[in-house]
C-alpha cells in the first residue's frame, strides 16, 4: 500500500507548473583533489593547469599560466574563453588557490580541479617542482 500512495504522489504538482528546473549550462564544479589525483588530472592535455601563488614559490610541472590568485578577474584574456574548458589551479598551501578556484566558478568555468595542500603536499607527496624560487 505504501508503494502504490507513492507511486501516486511521486506524478503530483500543480498543473502547468513545471517542477524540474530549467535547463542551464554545466553547474560549476570545483573539486578539491590530493596530489595523486592532482597528478592525473593536471596529465590531461586539454587541461589548464595554472599556478595562483604569489610571489613566485615554485611550479609544478606542465603549469600553463600563471596568474595571482587576486588577478584572475582582471586577466581573464588570459584564460581559455570557454567555459568548460577543464582548469587546474594551485599555490603553496591551498589558500589562494581555493579563493582562485572561487573567482572561477563566478566566471562561470565549470570544471575546476583544485590542489588540496598546495605544492607542499606536492612535495610531501614525493613529487618535484619544475621550478623552485631557489632555481633562480
Amino acid at each position: 500500500m505504501a508503494a502504490a500512495v507513492l507511486l501516486g504522489v511521486a506524478g503530483c504538482g500543480s498543473p502547468g507548473v513545471d517542477t524540474e528546473p530549467p535547463p542551464t549550462s554545466a553547474p560549476a564544479s570545483s573539486r578539491l583533489l590530493a596530489p595523486g589525483e592532482f597528478a592525473e588530472a593536471i596529465a590531461d592535455p586539454a587541461r589548464t593547469t595554472i599556478n595562483v601563488h604569489v610571489p613566485f614559490e615554485g611550479a609544478l610541472p606542465g603549469t600553463d599560466l600563471m596568474i595571482p590568485f587576486d588577478q584572475i578577474e582582471r586577466q581573464v584574456s588570459e584564460l581559455p574563453p570557454d567555459r568548460a574548458t577543464p582548469i587546474a589551479v594551485y599555490c603553496l598551501s591551498g589558500r589562494m588557490s581555493a579563493e582562485a578556484a572561487q573567482t572561477l566558478e563566478n566566471l562561470g568555468y565549470t570544471d575546476i580541479a583544485d590542489l588540496k595542500g598546495g605544492m607542499r603536499a606536492w612535495q610531501a607527496s614525493g613529487r618535484t617542482l619544475a621550478h623552485s624560487q631557489s632555481d633562480g
